[in-house]
């Protein structure tokens, strides 16, 4: 059985690791290890929407170039 997009009632979080990867999460459920919380609780649509506007860099964090190097 599917779920309609626009059914959905939960309450979402974002979660961001280490590598700065993130991540979308119930907020009901317990937060893994090695995640942590960032912004505030929502839609599923509303949490999408905070991810697409921080994450602007889908490379891991230990893979991007060192900014101090170029200099």
């Amino acid at each position: 059985m599917t779920t309609d997009a626009t059914d959905d009632t939960s309450t979402y979080i974002v979660l961001v690791n280490d590598e700065e990867q993130y991540s979308l999460w119930l907020a009901d459920r317990e937060i893994p290890r090695g995640w942590t919380a960032v912004g505030t609780p929502g839609t599923r649509d509303q949490c999408l929407a905070y991810i697409q506007e921080v994450w602007t860099d889908m490379r891991p964090l230990s893979l991007r170039p060192d900014p101090s190097a170029a200099a």
